[in-house]
């Protein structure tokens, strides 16, 4: 199936959004695939799931203690969403 670039990117957003490590790992794989231009934000996404598990700048919204290092991080400009 042959899609525009822009549309292969929108189709992955789910997997870039998720907080499970996996699917950051297929967004990541998907994206230097058949989206190479567009790789440093998934790899933004993977790594901060690496880091923490989850997105930090969700905690206050989900109801979710924030931990010191993921403040340091926000306060730092960390990735905000």
């Amino acid at each position: 199936l042959a899609l525009e670039e822009e549309l292969r990117v929108f189709l992955y957003l789910p997997y870039e959004h998720s907080e499970l490590l996996a699917d950051q790992d297929i967004s990541v794989e998907l994206t230097q695939a058949w989206a190479e231009p567009y790789l440093k934000y998934a790899v933004e996404h993977r790594d901060i799931i690496q880091n923490f598990g989850r997105f930090p700048h969700r905690n206050k919204m989900l109801g979710r203690e924030t931990t010191p290092q993921e403040q340091t991080f926000l306060d730092g400009g960390g990735f905000s969403g």
